[in-house]
């Protein structure tokens, strides 16, 4: 029923239709901002022929979630992100005096994803708090690399 009451909205545009309930998804996942996020997955990765390893947790409300597709390959994105660009934290709030840098050098949600640079980390987690209408956090990460 949504689509169709995007669609109609849009006048028959399914690009605009498109957008519009990106936007209503955006708008809902704000609402669920301070819900409870206990369930999730433990990601790992290993590049590089095994110089570089990643470890995110990626957490949302249910299991049921965490169990989905679109949950795990954002988990495996997100490790993925991680071993590639090297965050030193997960958001902006989280930096310290220390972090010297930009936002999207330094904080994981600010950075490009490195598959499709017109998103941000960010965006790909509202997207999938949009998909499956629960809220989505990264926890926390380590990354390690031989020789560091």
């Amino acid at each position: 029923m949504e689509a169709k009451r995007a669609l109609e909205e849009a006048e028959g545009d399914m690009k605009k239709a498109a957008e519009i309930i990106r936007e209503r998804g955006i708008a809902a996942a704000a609402k669920r901002a301070d819900r409870a996020a206990n369930q999730g997955v433990v990601e790992a990765y290993i590049h590089a022929g095994g110089r570089i390893g990643v470890l995110v947790e990626v957490n949302c409300e249910t299991d049921f979630v965490a169990n989905t597709a679109d949950f795990r390959q954002l988990a495996r994105d997100i490790a993925m992100q991680i071993a590639a660009m090297n965050p030193a934290v997960v958001a902006p709030e989280d930096r310290t005096p220390e972090h010297e840098g930009t936002d999207a050098e330094i904080c994981l949600l600010a950075q490009p994803f490195i598959r499709d640079s017109s998103k941000t980390i960010g965006e790909l987690v509202r997207d999938v708090v949009a998909k499956t209408g629960e809220n989505v956090r990264i926890s926390r990460f380590d990354r390690y690399e031989l020789g560091r």
